[in-house]
């Protein structure tokens, strides 16, 4: 191809064609899109249909060219993605850019891993030329430049957790060493540590800043043995500044991995660098992990991202729905806030579809108009999450009658759980507070409120019945 030069998704980028050593700029814009793609989409979503792709930007930045395999592909990239990449590209260089599809053609160039062996193939110039590029955000730490702590919604959810986070980014290699933030899917730990790593960056970009998922490591572990590059990969891990490891939980049964993080992780201690890792549970509740690691990510700070709560949820509506370019009505809102209750990922996908379901149908947004577009998912929680359900879910995972949930009996150990499932009917369920009452033998509505208050404090405080909660919760939305 005579102009422009194929770029890859972040960590996978290809061997240049033609104008090799064409501006960094171009390179970063479409791994800078895919990253953000990367955060948008579930995991085996984007590496199905993004991961691959291959793009040829032109030298004057009014065009980007995406080549896709085969037909099919082309047309479901097209149907299902071209609005928001062309959405992003111009949110990212600031003024429109072409989006094209294209064929793949046969001499497209085949995706090698961009390493200095590959580097030193090259004449002087391209060497320098792709040294920087490997040195890019982009390809070197991974960070995504958009996950900043100004653009992350506060509330009590995640105030401990950001706080932390930022107190990480300013002293790092001081207080919270190694910092663990654990909680469900979608609840914004990714996006605190990219915070940590963009701020780190800000303050000193000569820092060595790595973000990386636990499945990349123990991947690369699988590489440096087959390879017998060892060194190379010490070299790596070993001397970073701050790294970041995403969903640890992933080591479990792992004893090479474990062995090698544990090393690494004792080589940055050493040095005084920080370590921010995420979890979905805490460090104790950790299956399959061994002893002393376990110890060491608990000899920090542990910290908990929830659910987001009510006025959280509307908040952060509010403020995607800004950053989409659309103004969504407060009631509008926190009806959706009162529907979709379990993480920031879920509100951020009901908010595509009732913005796209406006779009496409012209009309202004309306809570008949969320409505009809969230109409599946409303039917499925209506369906699945009633207070009888929640009832029988909580009796047996207590091992308690549920005939107990109605009676008058007031021994712990069915008053608590009685409680727990209060609280959990308050939180997934539309029912108000004499509602609720009702079903649980025509108890007063300030028993209720009562129960709930206490069980939302407690969660706060007590990591073994935040966990039960989660598994809970889980468990009920299926």
């Amino acid at each position: 191809m005579s102009e422009g030069q194929f770029f890859e998704s972040p960590g996978e980028a290809g061997t240049p064609s033609g104008a090799a050593t064409h501006t960094s700029l171009g390179q970063s814009l479409w791994q800078s899109c895919i990253e953000l793609l990367a955060q948008e989409l579930p995991e085996q979503q984007f590496n199905t249909w993004i991961k691959p792709l291959i793009a040829e930007v032109s030298d004057d930045f009014s065009r980007l060219t995406i080549f896709v395999a085969n037909r099919f592909k082309l047309d479901w990239i097209r149907a299902q993605y071209s609005a928001r990449i062309s959405q992003l590209l111009e949110k990212l260089y600031g003024t429109p850019i072409a989006l094209e599809l294209a064929l793949a053609p046969r001499n497209t160039p085949t995706r090698t891993s961009f390493s200095p062996q590959n580097i030193e193939t090259f004449s002087n110039s391209e060497a320098i030329a792709l040294a920087d590029t490997t040195a890019s955000a982009a390809l070197k730490n991974r960070i995504n430049s958009a996950l900043t702590f100004d653009a992350l919604v506060e509330g009590t959810a995640n105030r401990m957790a950001r706080a932390a986070a930022m107190h990480v980014a300013g002293m790092p290699g001081q207080m919270y060493n190694p910092l663990f933030i654990y909680g469900g899917v979608g609840l914004g730990k990714t996006h605190l540590m990219h915070a940590i790593g963009n701020k780190m960056l800000a303050d000193a970009p000569a820092s060595k800043v790595l973000y990386i998922h636990a499945e990349q490591f123990v991947s690369d572990v699988v590489k440096a043995y087959q390879g017998k590059k060892f060194d190379e990969f010490k070299e790596r891990y070993h001397s970073l500044d701050l790294l970041l490891i995403d969903d640890v939980q992933f080591f479990a049964n792992k004893d090479r991995t474990q062995e090698e993080f544990f090393n690494a992780f004792e080589a940055l201690l050493a040095k005084k660098s920080h370590i921010v890792m995420t979890s979905d549970t805490y460090p104790k509740g950790l299956a399959d992990i061994h002893e002393r690691l376990v110890s060491r990510f608990d000899s920090g700070l542990t910290v908990a991202i929830e659910p987001p709560e009510l006025e959280m949820r509307v908040a952060i509506l509010l403020s995607k729905s800004r950053t989409e370019g659309a103004e969504m009505p407060e009631e509008v809102a926190f009806f959706v806030a009162k529907n979709v209750r379990s993480n920031v990922r879920e509100l951020e996908g009901a908010l595509r579809k009732i913005l796209a379901y406006s779009r496409f149908n012209q009309k202004e947004v309306s809570i008949q108009l969320a409505r009809d577009a969230l109409r599946d998912l409303l039917s499925i929680q209506n369906r699945q999450i009633t207070v009888e359900n929640i009832q029988k879910t909580v009796a047996d995972y207590y091992k308690i009658k549920v005939a107990d949930m109605y009676s008058k009996k007031r021994p712990a150990s069915i008053a608590r759980p009685r409680q727990i499932a209060m609280y959990l009917a308050k939180e997934l369920t539309q029912k108000s507070l004499p509602e609720i009452g009702e079903l649980f033998g025509g108890r007063d509505h300030t028993t209720v409120l009562h129960a709930v208050r206490k069980m939302a404090a407690e969660r706060q405080q007590m990591t073994e019945l935040n966990q039960q909660l989660h598994v809970l919760e889980q468990t009920l939305k299926g």
